[in-house]
């Protein structure tokens, strides 16, 4: 996990929604470094690592065995349990 202290400089919006977008195009195919070499624009790399680990906390990827990074969001998906009264996420008051 990176602290606010290590960031040297935080990634704008259309930066992280290009990695987004191309992690989602490219699901399977990239590592973490690979993936960032292969960016239609290119992004320091220690601003690419605060995207990558907003990416994993939100579980929007995952990687696996062999370090591949995956798309796994899925928001229809999430809004159909979301709705479900049975899987309550919110913290009980």
């Amino acid at each position: 996990m990176i602290t606010q202290t290590q960031i040297i400089h935080y990634p704008r919006l259309d930066t992280v929604l290009m990695v987004e977008e191309f992690a989602r195009k490219h699901s399977g195919e990239y590592r973490k470094r690979s993936l960032w070499e292969k960016l239609p624009k290119k992004t320091m790399y220690q601003t690419y690592c605060v995207i990558f680990e907003y990416l994993i906390e939100s579980s929007k990827i995952g990687l696996d065995r062999t370090g591949h990074i995956a798309w796994i969001w899925n928001p229809k998906l999430a809004k159909k349990y979301i709705k479900r009264q049975d899987l309550d996420w919110r913290p009980k008051k």
